[in-house]
Parts: structure tokens; C-alpha cells; sequence
């Protein structure tokens, strides 16, 4: 078992699931550096999160912190990465946060499972990529939005968002922050997030956003808070 403390966060990484590049980034103090960031400036105490990829749960302990644990949300196809996210809200006193094994899509389907490629290393893991295939559980995204009705959404889904924006998001969406796979879809597939989250009232932000990783706000003025 390898240890790391990131940002306040104590996180634990079983050695089979740690490549020298994971477990260098961890030791850097680099890894999902970007997203991590973004999350602390985000969320807010009181906010829903809806977390889609939460890998080793590093993202979802610092959210946890920021807001009631009970009010975040975190969403992971791979099954081998659960018992390693329990673990880590655990060690940061926040396991009462929620966790729910799915991959999320945007396309409605009745089908319950779908295949899931499992990379040898976990964050390559994806729904379109190249490894060890399973059966996980699928929701769409829009269920998980009705349902959580989340201020805050974090993606990080390899590529699974270019179909996560075919329409509004029923939620009081405040802030949205992504991570884009351009090498994966063509840049109209980008177009089309920007376009959405325009017509859902939200703007680029250039606070949260960094390289591949782009983030959104809610338009509002500066004594105007935006609806609950």
C-alpha cells in the first residue's frame, strides 16, 4: 500500500493498482492537480456535487470537506477503484459521502449494464478504450441530474461526455467542470458543450479552467446570487 497526503487529503493507492506514473504524480503532488483545484474552487458549504469518475476518490474527499459529506455524489464504472474510494473517505473522515458503482452515459437506454474496458492503468479505464472488459451497471447522466439536483457537476469520463449534451440539465447548475478528450471526438463534439452550457445560462470560467480541463459558471451579476 503506498500513502500519500495531497492538499490535506490522505490517500491510499494498493500496489496493484499503482504504475510508476501514478504513483509518481501522487508523489508530485501532480496528480488530478488541475481538477483538484477546480474543486476547491467550486464548491461551497451547502452545495450538492454530482462527481462523474471519481477514480481513487481524491476529488470526492477535498468536495466532501467543502460541503456535507451526504451531499456529494460520486459516481465510478470500475469496480476494482471502490473499495480503494471507501477507503480513502474513510481515512478523511468522510464516509458518508455517496458512492454509486455506473458508467454514465448521456444515451437514453433500457439495457441495465454495458461493457466497460478496465486499462491496466485505472484512469485510462474507459466505455470506448482498450482493456480487460466487464459488465457494470449504466445510468444516464440526465437520472443522476433529476435525481441530485447538483450546484456543482465534475467530470472526468474518458471521453463519455461528448453525449452528455444533447439537452438542458435539470439541476440549479452553478458551476460545471470537465475534462476534455479532443483526441477522442472531433472539436464540433466541444462546440456542442460550450453551445449547451451557453444556452443553460452558464460561462466560461476561466478560474476553474486549465489546458484540457474547462470549467464553467453560472452567469449572475455582482449582487446577484443565482436561483437555488
Amino acid at each position: 500500500m503506498y500513502e500519500f497526503r495531497l492538499k490535506g487529503i490522505d490517500i491510499g493507492l494498493p500496489d496493484g493498482l499503482a504504475t510508476p506514473d501514478i504513483v509518481q504524480k501522487l508523489a508530485e503532488g501532480t496528480y488530478e492537480e488541475d481538477e483538484a483545484n477546480a474543486a476547491i474552487r467550486s464548491v461551497r458549504p451547502g452545495f450538492r456535487v454530482l462527481e462523474l469518475g471519481a477514480g481513487i476518490g481524491y476529488v470526492t474527499a477535498l468536495c466532501a470537506q467543502r460541503t456535507d459529506p451526504e451531499n456529494v455524489l460520486a459516481v465510478e464504472a470500475n469496480p476494482a477503484l471502490l473499495p480503494v474510494i471507501a477507503e480513502n473517505l474513510k481515512r478523511n473522515g468522510v464516509a458518508t459521502a455517496q458512492l454509486r458503482h455506473a458508467a454514465v452515459t448521456g444515451i437514453s437506454t433500457e439495457d441495465p449494464t454495458t461493457d466497460f474496458a478496465v486499462s491496466d492503468s485505472f484512469p485510462a479505464s474507459s466505455l470506448q478504450g482498450r482493456g480487460r472488459a466487464v459488465q457494470v451497471p449504466q445510468v444516464s447522466v440526465y437520472a443522476l441530474l433529476r435525481e441530485h439536483r447538483p450546484h456543482v457537476v465534475l467530470m472526468d469520463v474518458e471521453g463519455a461526455e461528448a453525449d452528455m449534451f444533447n439537452r438542458a440539465w435539470p439541476c440549479p447548475l452553478r458551476f460545471c467542470v470537465l475534462e476534455l478528450h479532443p483526441k477522442k471526438y472531433q472539436p464540433r463534439v466541444i462546440k456542442k458543450i460550450v453551445d449547451a452550457m451557453s444556452e443553460m445560462g452558464m460561462t466560461y470560467d476561466p478560474i476553474t479552467s486549465r489546458g484540457k480541463v474547462l470549467g464553467f459558471r453560472k452567469v449572475w451579476g455582482a449582487t446577484e446570487e443565482p436561483e437555488a
